[in-house]
């Protein structure tokens, strides 16, 4: 049931050879984009739960990077994925033009800044190298947590869409690296702080509960399901939404993550 793409490449060839447009219609089938790892794990046992309980059949689809899953499901390739947040969604759907929706929700995963070289913020030397995800939302979100810890000041703390540009006060001078979420625990060895989403920390050994600086349940960045717009009624779509907010997949979702997976949809 489980196919892995192993690169962007490759995924994008996918995309190509199922042609734009080529919306999927079977009712008791489903492809799903799933960016590689854990969540995926999380998934399999939706997937596990929608066959036994609705007779539907779920291929989850893996990808190694958070761009290619949307434009994916843009263009027919997929029914659905399950991997981002309402910002990174709308960020992507007004760059890109895509008419995407939300179906269901799934997990907050928080995320969290670390240090292999420090083990307390207060340690943090003036000039520190911080790395951050340069996609737009999730870059916002890292410093948006920093101006709440007091690190930095920015001129509107409530733009999900912040970058360092925003940043009107930096007492510390840290100097700051946008770098591809999932690039970011390879870096982490060469910077002073990296911000590092859930999907990338957990399946490099970082644990939440080491992080410096790391969000609470209470984060507004609850991941989702998403589909094509028009599609979030469909039964099968529902069936798949049912299937995930269950108890067997909290159960899995604690068992890879700790508290580190705060149900979303509670």
């Amino acid at each position: 049931m489980r196919k892995t793409l192993l690169s962007t490449l490759l995924a994008s060839s996918l995309i190509l050879g199922a042609g734009a447009g080529a919306a999927l219609a079977d009712e008791h089938r489903l492809k799903v984009g799933t960016v590689a790892g854990p969540e995926t794990d999380v998934m399999q046992v939706a997937a596990e739960i929608a066959l036994r309980e609705y007779g539907l059949t779920v291929e989850i689809i893996e990808f190694t990077d958070y761009v290619t899953p949307n434009a994916a499901l843009a263009d027919g390739s997929l029914d659905a994925n399950a991997y981002q947040h309402e910002p990174y969604l709308q960020a992507m759907v007004n760059d890109r033009g895509y008419d995407l929706a939300i179906a269901g929700l799934t997990f907050v995963y928080p995320i969290g800044a670390y240090s292999e070289k420090y083990s307390t913020i207060d340690e943090l030397p003036e000039r520190a190298q911080i790395a951050l995800p340069n996609d737009p939302s999730n870059e916002g979100r890292s410093l948006i947590l920093m101006h709440n810890e007091g690190l930095i000041q920015l001129d509107d703390p409530s733009n999900l869409e912040a970058t360092p540009l925003n940043v009107v006060e930096n007492p510390r001078n840290f100097r700051f690296r946008e770098i591809e979420a999932a690039q970011l625990p390879r870096v982490l060895p060469d910077v002073d702080m990296a911000f590092i989403n859930n999907t990338f920390a957990q399946p490099a050994g970082l644990s939440l509960d080491d992080a410096l600086i790391k969000e609470g349940p209470e984060s507004p960045y609850v991941n989702l399901i998403a589909v094509r717009g028009g599609d979030q009624q469909r039964e099968a779509i529902q069936q798949l939404v049912r299937a995930y907010q269950t108890e067997e997949v909290k159960a899995k979702a604690a068992e890879l993550f700790g508290p580190a997976a705060v149900p979303g949809w509670e």
